[in-house]
């Protein structure tokens, strides 16, 4: 008769070690994964935002002044809070025009920033 052999204490512990250790970088992973969805998710809707306010700007065919103008919209059930801005060029004919998109009202740190040109 052969005596029959299993696994020793130390060897299940090393073996359930390397597993929990692999598990903890699987969940660290997949959470750094979920909040750069959530950035990117928040920064296209930024990108929306300031897209139709570009939009709207062109179709009024508005000169834009070189002082901020403010306003809000709601998106995707948020209010996004928007401000846009003419910048002097060296041909008076074009002014560039920035748009700003925050998720706060004072617009500290802005989700999503565009620069167009336009003309008179």
């Amino acid at each position: 008769m052969r005596p029959e052999r299993g696994m020793t204490l130390l060897e299940v512990l090393v073996a359930l070690a390397v597993f929990a250790l692999a598990g903890l970088a699987m969940v660290r992973t997949v959470t750094g994964q979920m909040v750069a969805l959530g950035d990117m998710e928040e920064k296209t809707l930024a990108t929306w935002v300031a897209d139709n306010q570009l939009a709207e700007l062109t179709l009024a065919k508005r000169w834009p002044g070189l002082d901020w103008t403010k306003g809000q919209e709601k998106m995707a059930g948020r209010t996004w809070y928007w401000r846009w801005q003419g910048v002097e060029t060296n041909d008076d004919n074009f002014r560039a025009l920035d748009v700003q998109v925050s998720t706060d009202e004072e617009g500290k740190s802005p989700r999503a920033t565009l620069r167009t040109y336009v003309s008179r």
